[in-house]
């Protein structure tokens, strides 16, 4: 598996994979206003990695510039259970400077297990348009 930097010829395929894993994932939630340009807003300004398998891009995380804060990381569905969301997230911790943060919706329980496998502790909850959320926290070892 390869990680690197995203380049402007991946944002089609990311805009896709985002609309697509946000209705599989995120079932409690009525999608049908959701467009391939929510990746454009939802990334803006962010510092992206795109995960590739065998030149296949299977997933994306976006960073917070200055705020080691994860913003999005979300793999494609056919790939998931393979590990690429592992090495992503721990390609992102290793990005940090700091403590770091994300939000994850309280009803994505698979999400949130996967963080605190990871080492992400709960800190906090709010509330969000999609619903009530998780902030958390990764302590640097």
């Amino acid at each position: 598996m390869e990680i690197r930097c995203w380049q402007e010829g991946d944002r089609p395929f990311l805009r896709t994979l985002y609309l697509h894993a946000r209705r599989e994932s995120w079932t409690w939630l009525n999608g049908s206003d959701w467009q391939l340009e929510d990746f454009d807003a939802a990334t803006r300004n962010e510092r992206i990695y795109v995960a590739l398998e065998d030149g296949h891009r299977v997933g994306f995380a976006s960073l917070v510039e200055n705020g080691n804060f994860l913003h999005n990381l979300f793999i494609d569905p056919a790939w998931q259970g393979k590990g690429i969301g592992s090495a992503l997230l721990e390609h992102v911790q290793q990005q940090f400077t700091s403590t770091g943060a994300l939000k994850c919706l309280a009803k994505n329980q698979r999400a949130i297990e996967f963080y605190q496998q990871h080492g992400w502790t709960i800190e906090a909850t709010g509330a969000s348009p999609e619903g009530e959320y998780l902030l958390m926290h990764y302590r640097l070892p």
